[in-house]
């Protein structure tokens, strides 16, 4: 395996956060004002501490998303718009995965099948291709790769470990056993082990259970990880069985993570449908971690824990409510892109 390129953590500095803005055309339509409120909070949060692309399907979008942005008083100099076409606004999963060797970058485009076909997502599908034709990255390569995978689906600890969900990554792919995902996952993505958990999943999550809904590392030696307090409730069994895989993980060199477990929020319902209230789809930037806020008692309480897994950074709430009334939060609607990739 080479080793010249490497998979960055998200806690190394970054160029900018990537994201798209929400429109009538996507699956916001019938919420798109409480959304867009999210979005421009989200923006507000991130430009305090460094830049942001945003995708914009057309024009007068562009125009009123600025608007928005600039009634808020966001830091518009941080702010850059690009012209984008997307089936949503999940890009997370549709957008580039970037390996990094010293200045250059490979882009890595694998398929995006909305979820393994759920949801349209032909759009989103070409979207690497087309951010990449437009000037906005510097020294690099696109890779296209045949094979579905989504961003939200992979945490790296930036020294060559993985952590995924076995759910997911064999929903996508069920002819392939374990040992051919991995060794595909540790071949495509420069790393020397998967560590693979078998349970953890939450009700109103379309993606078969991404990693990112539910444990992260916060260093090479420490996991966040979404708990559950409250016996009574249908994730207990479940989310307890994930944290004792966790508890049983141990680093490259054999000693076990320093663990960080997350408050459970209480249920949060739409139309009697559950919705997924996780505090791990947090995002880190640099010099802060923004924490999904969902109007709940716990969210001081998560804050709380990610100041500790996190010291020296900002824990900053980003209201993410809205969010999950389309099952995806904060970490969904964005993708990192690595200090060095934008001009």
């Amino acid at each position: 395996m080479s080793d010249a390129y490497r998979f960055p953590a998200e806690w190394e500095p970054q160029s900018a956060i990537l994201i798209a803005w929400p429109n009538a055309g996507t699956d916001w339509a019938d919420r798109l004002a409480e959304v867009e409120d999210t979005y421009v909070a989200l923006v507000a949060a991130i430009t305090r501490f460094q830049p942001v692309v945003v995708c914009a399907a057309d024009e007068d979008l562009q125009t009123y998303a600025e608007a928005r942005l600039r009634s808020a008083r966001v830091d518009m100099a941080r702010v850059r718009f690009v012209p984008a076409e997307y089936d949503d606004t999940w890009v997370r999963d549709s957008g580039p995965i970037t390996l990094r060797t010293g200045d250059s970058f490979k882009l890595l485009d694998f398929r995006f099948t909305g979820w393994g076909g759920k949801f349209e997502a032909s759009r989103d599908d070409r979207l690497v291709g087309e951010l990449s034709g437009m000037e906005l990255f510097r020294n690099y390569f696109v890779k296209g790769i045949d094979f579905a995978l989504e961003g939200g689906a992979i945490e790296t600890d930036g020294q060559r470990t993985l952590l995924s969900t076995w759910r997911c990554l064999h929903q996508r792919h069920p002819q392939a056993t374990r040992e051919e995902i991995t060794g595909r996952l540790t071949d495509w993505l420069e790393q020397d082990r998967v560590l693979w958990l078998d349970h953890g999943y939450l009700e109103g999550d379309d993606t078969d259970a991404h990693i990112d809904t539910l444990a992260r590392f916060a260093d090479t030696d420490a996991i966040v990880f979404q708990a559950c307090d409250d016996p009574t409730d249908s994730h207990f069994a479940e989310l307890a069985a994930m944290a004792r895989e966790i508890a049983a993980l141990r680093t490259v060199d054999g000693r076990p993570y320093r663990l960080f477990p997350l408050p459970w929020a209480q249920p949060v319902l739409d139309e009697g449908r559950r919705l997924a209230a996780s505090y791990a789809n947090f995002l880190i930037i640099n010099g802060a971690v923004l924490i999904p806020a969902y109007g709940d008692p716990a969210d001081q309480r998560a804050a709380a824990v990610l100041a500790d897994a996190f010291p020296g950074r900002e824990i900053v709430p980003v209201p993410c409510r809205a969010l999950i009334w389309q099952n995806g939060s904060l970490h969904c609607i964005t993708m990192q892109l690595p200090q060095g990739l934008l001009p």
